[in-house]
């Protein structure tokens, strides 16, 4: 088997493509033959040791799969050699064969390919959680979603229109506003790249609260952080919710003065620690997903593709803030 796997501290070029045995899976385990690993923004920063996880070397990034189980082991009776299934690993995913506890898989519905079931849970998973179970999203409700076009901004707005929000779409160029119409979003705000002066930050607060109306954002969902946080709190609806998803621009500084004039909540999302809380509750959420995909009214978009030799250039593209949707290194 085959692995891209980080021996030291630093970014995509410190990769390897190591030849290694193939893993034999022990008890409660099944061995998946990799088809899709989906990058996220954990994988950028995993290699670093800037992520909340710090695996020990070597290992390899990719928490999010898709592929098909050709071995079992012993006391496994829920799945069989065949099955297309769809796994979150934390990490191991980078590779061309993984082994995965049998009892934290989900079944990959027919018909549905394995970029695109790769590119399922993590962004949509995690919206899930943030947009019902912490952010209070209802019908009706304007949501304002920072960072817009990526893998879990494109899925937010998604999921915001499923459940009957009106939803303005933020996002740092014309082409990413275009690929947000599409999904979905009613309104666009293209924002300036930071760092931002603060004349730049009062009249970007201005233009989110012009698209959101003059109620405000009754949810803020911000995966983007940093210099773009702030304004958005300002644009923030009485007693609205503020998300906190991610933070590639940096961590934001909120005056927290904001929150008690608009006597808002400022929350947390962290979906992976969530799921190990609460995995019944997750599971409903997954549920929910595969019938809301079923239905059409989400569907992953898979922007960019790289074999396993050159996964390195996937983190890259999420490093760099161009990933437009989901990026996805694929196997033989």
């Amino acid at each position: 088997m085959k692995a891209l796997r980080s021996h030291s501290v630093g970014g995509p070029e410190t990769l390897t493509l190591d030849e290694l045995d193939s893993p034999v899976p022990g008890p409660g385990q099944v061995r998946i033959a990799v088809r899709a690993c989906a990058i996220n923004y954990p994988d950028v920063l995993i290699i670093r040791d800037m992520y909340q996880f710090k695996p020990a070397r070597p290992f390899s990034p990719g928490g999010e799969l898709s592929g098909v189980i050709d071995a079992v082991g012993e006391g496994v009776t829920q799945w069989k050699a065949g099955d297309r299934v769809i796994a979150m690993m934390g990490n191991g995913g980078l590779a061309t064969e993984v082994l995965a506890p049998a009892d934290k898989l989900f079944p990959l519905p027919d018909g549905v390919s394995f970029e695109t079931g790769a590119s399922l849970l993590m962004t949509y998973g995690t919206n899930m959680h943030g947009l019902l179970d912490r952010g209070h999203l209802k019908a009706g409700d304007t949501l304002l979603v920072l960072g817009a076009a990526g893998g879990v901004g494109l899925s937010a707005v998604e999921l915001g229109k499923a459940y009957g929000a009106r939803v303005v779409a933020a996002v740092s160029s014309e082409e990413k506003a275009a690929v947000a119409r599409e999904h979905g979003a009613d309104d666009v705000v293209i924002y300036p790249v930071a760092p931002l002066d603060k004349d730049q930050s009062k009249a970007l607060a201005e233009a989110f609260k012009a698209a959101c109306g003059p109620e405000g954002a009754n949810v803020v969902y911000d995966i983007v952080g940093g210099d773009y946080s702030e304004p958005a709190v300002r644009s923030i609806a009485w007693e609205g919710r503020f998300c906190v998803v991610g933070f590639p621009a940096g961590i934001a500084r909120l005056p927290l003065n904001l929150t008690l004039l608009k006597s808002c909540d400022v929350c947390g999302v962290f979906w992976g620690a969530f799921a190990a809380r609460d995995p019944k509750a997750n599971a409903v959420h997954i549920a929910t997903l595969f019938d809301l995909l079923k239905a059409g009214k989400i569907n992953p978009r898979v922007s960019a593709t790289f074999p396993l030799d050159r996964g390195g250039e996937a983190i890259t593209m999420l490093a760099d803030r161009k990933a437009i949707g989901k990026v996805v290194v694929t196997m033989p």
